[in-house]
């Protein structure tokens, strides 16, 4: 187990999602458990959404997060490899506003095509951050072992499910939506990290800087 406690305290988190509800689905409850942690900052981006939805992601993300801030933008659902320019321009310009410690996004083997596209682009534009990338359960079946858990305690779990039902009404039609999936992926994820309930990331890179001055 290692603890994340970068020198000075400070931890600059920035999510980026394709979809609004993609962030607080697949890490929801690490924003939850990072609230209660002093110095430290989320950021939102989110590349595509209606108005209806992109009004949903503005109010999640501060529910899971208080103070985060999110910025939605409204290319094509579903199109974001046949709009690369416009994908890697938007996350270049976020760049130049965030130097994140951590970034949060979706993984590079996700089977949806927009979640795909931007796991493989985050980690060429923030070369310098811890990039962690979360999962997203759906009908393709997609899922693996992560290698990297976030321990929950029970109240995240149930905050975590209680706030996606509520910030997302548009999607609680879903025949896919509902607690008991998000909940179960989490106890999953939790037994296999010896907790109750967890999230999961993949992590394709890790540098290790094992120099005492500054892990202090």
């Amino acid at each position: 187990m290692i603890g994340l406690a970068p020198p000075g305290g400070r931890l600059d988190v920035l999510c980026v999602g394709a979809h609004p509800d993609d962030i607080e689905i697949g890490c929801g409850g690490t924003l939850l458990r990072l609230a209660g942690r002093p110095g430290t900052t989320v950021t939102g981006l989110v590349l595509t959404g209606t108005p209806e939805r992109r009004k949903e992601a503005e109010a999640a993300l501060p529910e899971f997060f208080p103070g985060a801030a999110v910025r939605v933008l409204d290319l094509p659902d579903g199109r974001l490899p046949a709009h690369w320019d416009a994908v890697k321009q938007a996350l270049e310009e976020a760049a130049g506003e965030h130097r994140p410690g951590v970034v949060l996004a979706p993984r590079t083997d996700d089977a949806h095509q927009d979640h795909r596209l931007l796991g493989e682009l985050v980690s060429t534009v923030w070369r310098d951050a811890l990039t962690l990338h979360y999962e997203i359960p759906k009908w393709d079946g997609d899922s693996r072992s992560p290698d990297v858990y976030v321990p929950l305690t029970e109240e995240h779990a149930r905050r975590k499910v209680e706030l996606l039902s509520r910030c997302f009404p548009s999607q609680t039609g879903r025949d896919w939506w509902d607690g008991e999936l998000f909940s179960g992926v989490m106890r999953l994820r939790g037994v296999e990290s010896r907790s109750r309930y967890a999230e999961g990331f993949v992590c394709r890179k890790l540098l290790l800087d094992l120099d005492t001055e500054a892990a202090r």
